[in-house]
């Protein structure tokens, strides 16, 4: 047909608004679409030439831009001519077929049907395939090309949804420390473990969340896999790192590293970054652990070096290195603050002085016999009283019954927050600190904690029924109570310097100011608190019946033969080889730990003692 109306009307004039400039043919329209503007298509699209005659072939258009093209004429409409006198013919100027009149010949004679009809065919004839191609053509909405576009943006926004709703998953299962997995993830287990369940949650709360996530995602893009929870975590632990560098902005920072066995027992290098932020703020930041084949200061650097190159962080804008006192970590010929000290010279190496304060404390408290023993009774007493929940039932009645008499006797302080609930404290094993609170529970309890010693031993239980009447006869001792009263001075003493001392925002030179004022206490208690603490001690044991020596007797350890003893009297041992030895033993602990001119001190230090 395009052929037809060419030769047909060729010489055809039409109305001006049917016709584009003539200009518009020296448009080159075999451009590549790609180097072609906007601008220039739609100057090409509203400069069509409307006469067939005139008109460029659609092959003579670039590929991309054809449809376009069409489109555009059909949206234009039928080509009307006017002002114009067809001539009058007897002859139908048509051949036997049908074919050349409407490609070559042209047809005039409007009043025969059939050759039309033959030309338009039947049901799926060339003529209904093009003029459906033209419908097509001009309803965008089913084209191809918007199909595919629609439904790649469609999974588009579906992908969307679920990765966010797993994101959301992993980021709330990291901060709060929680477990992924579950033991049982099959369809039929009522706990599939946190990451499903939680992910079941939002979808019963998100219809959104539901539509495009677990049953109703497509098989291969369902973010459950343990894999894929792995690199959702992996790309989360990644994106928290730029951000921590990004906030760090190239200033100076200090480095923070400790090593561990984990549970799967591998050795492990906790890292931290310690910096000050835009706003004067000393901020610390958890950067990952760097699993490390062993502990030795050569693969602590490689580890060290490995983690710099992949954070493109300079060792040059390092200013501090905290670690522990292992040979390893402060080793001053090949240690790791050694080798970093030889790239950086102002990366200076600065005991942790809450550790210190903790290395101070183990060497006091285990440094002597009657210290250590007494350390050793209070374990055993909060293993053997909370052993079972029985027993822990058994003490939290009679602290109440104790604590409603005193009350009712008016002998107890009363106010808000206290008189609590509670329980023995278990001391932790790296923090002796913590053994402060569980000596004040002791002393506040003491008198349910020897009831109910006393009702295990009368119960006839065999288990921990030797333990139970070890423990009662040894808490029922006035050296157990001097002990007690003595160590709770001691970590009272320290306690509040150790909670100073973790504080994020503390600097070397308050710290030391805290450690002088602890020492200076520490002084002040040798030199004036025995009889205080004397006097305390022995209105303890009144009150609960314990036995106080005479103390000009003679004393003599129960470990030592009498014969061989040194003669010397109860007040001389506690207040001599306990009361002022440990005091002097801890301040020499803290004046070596804490000295700005010494690194490291022998542990074999002599007392003067009076």
């Amino acid at each position: 047909m395009e052929r037809y109306f060419k030769r047909r009307f060729a010489s055809t004039t039409f109305s001006s608004d049917n016709v584009g400039s003539s200009s518009s043919r020296d448009v080159d329209i075999s451009r590549d679409v790609d180097s072609l503007k906007e601008s220039e298509l739609q100057d090409i699209l509203a400069n069509l030439i409307a006469d067939p005659g005139l008109r460029p072939q659609m092959l003579d258009y670039d590929p991309n831009i054809r449809d376009e093209v069409r489109r555009a004429y059909l949206q234009k409409g039928p080509c009307q001519p006017k002002d114009h006198t067809f001539p009058q013919t007897d002859l139908l100027g048509i051949g036997q077929g049908c074919s050349d009149a409407f490609t070559q010949m042209g047809f005039w004679n409007w009043k025969k049907k059939d050759k039309i009809r033959q030309h338009v065919g039947p049901v799926g004839s060339v003529h209904n395939q093009s003029r459906q191609y033209c419908v097509d053509l001009m309803n965008q909405k089913q084209h191809i090309r918007i199909v595919l576009i629609k439904q790649s943006e469609q999974a588009r926004i579906d992908y969307r949804i679920c990765l966010t709703a797993s994101l959301d998953c992993v980021r709330f299962l990291l901060r709060q420390g929680l477990p992924f997995r579950g033991h049982d993830e099959s369809d039929t287990s009522s706990n599939k473990g946190n990451y499903l369940e939680l992910l079941q949650f939002l979808t019963d709360h998100d219809e959104k969340v539901k539509a495009v996530v677990l049953e109703n995602a497509p098989g291969n893009l369902k973010l459950i896999a343990p894999t894929i929870q792995k690199d959702l975590v992996n790309a989360c632990a990644t994106e928290t790192i730029k951000k921590i560098i990004k906030d760090m902005d190239g200033a100076f920072f200090s480095l923070l590293v400790d090593e561990s066995r984990d549970v799967s027992v591998k050795e492990q290098m906790a890292v931290v970054f310690r910096y000050v932020d835009k706003s004067g703020d000393v901020i610390e930041r958890f950067v990952g652990i760097q699993h490390v084949r062993d502990t030795t200061s050569n693969s602590l650097k490689e580890a060290i070096d490995i983690l710099f190159a992949r954070e493109e962080l300079s060792i040059s804008m390092l200013r501090g290195q905290g670690y522990d006192g292992a040979s390893n970590m402060k080793g001053e010929f090949n240690g790791l603050k050694t080798q970093i000290l030889r790239e950086n010279p102002c990366a200076y190496y600065i005991h942790c002085f809450a550790h210190q304060l903790q290395l101070a404390l183990v060497a006091v408290t285990k440094g002597n016999a009657d210290i250590a023993t007494f350390f050793t009774s209070c374990n055993s007493l909060v293993n053997i009283v909370g052993a079972s929940c029985k027993r822990r039932d058994i003490l939290r009645d009679q602290l109440q019954k104790d604590v409603t008499e005193a009350l009712e006797k008016d002998t107890f302080p009363t106010g808000r927050g206290l008189n609590q609930e509670t329980c023995l404290k278990r001391p932790g094993d790296t923090r002796w600190n913590s053994h402060y609170g569980t000596l004040l529970s002791i002393i506040s309890m003491f008198k349910s904690v020897v009831k109910v010693l006393k009702f295990i031993i009368e119960d006839g239980s065999t288990d921990n029924l030797g333990e139970a009447n070890r423990s009662l006869r040894e808490i029922q001792s006035f050296e157990f109570v001097f002990h007690l009263f003595f160590m709770r001075s001691i970590l009272g003493a320290t306690n509040d310097l150790s909670q100073a001392l973790q504080r994020k925002d503390q600097d070397i030179e308050n710290a030391m100011t805290l450690v002088k004022v602890c020492k200076d206490q520490l002084q002040h208690m040798r030199e004036n608190a025995f009889e205080a603490l004397l006097d305390q001690v022995s209105s303890f044991c009144a009150k609960h019946d314990i036995l106080v020596p005479n103390m000009d007797d003679a004393y003599v350890a129960q470990w030592r033969s009498h014969w061989r003893a040194p003669i010397i009297t109860h007040l001389h041992h506690y207040r001599v080889d306990i009361f002022i030895q440990i005091i002097e033993w801890q301040l020499a602990e803290l004046n070596c730990r804490f000295s700005e001119s010494v690194d490291s001190c022998s542990p074999n230090i002599e007392f003067v003692t009076i």
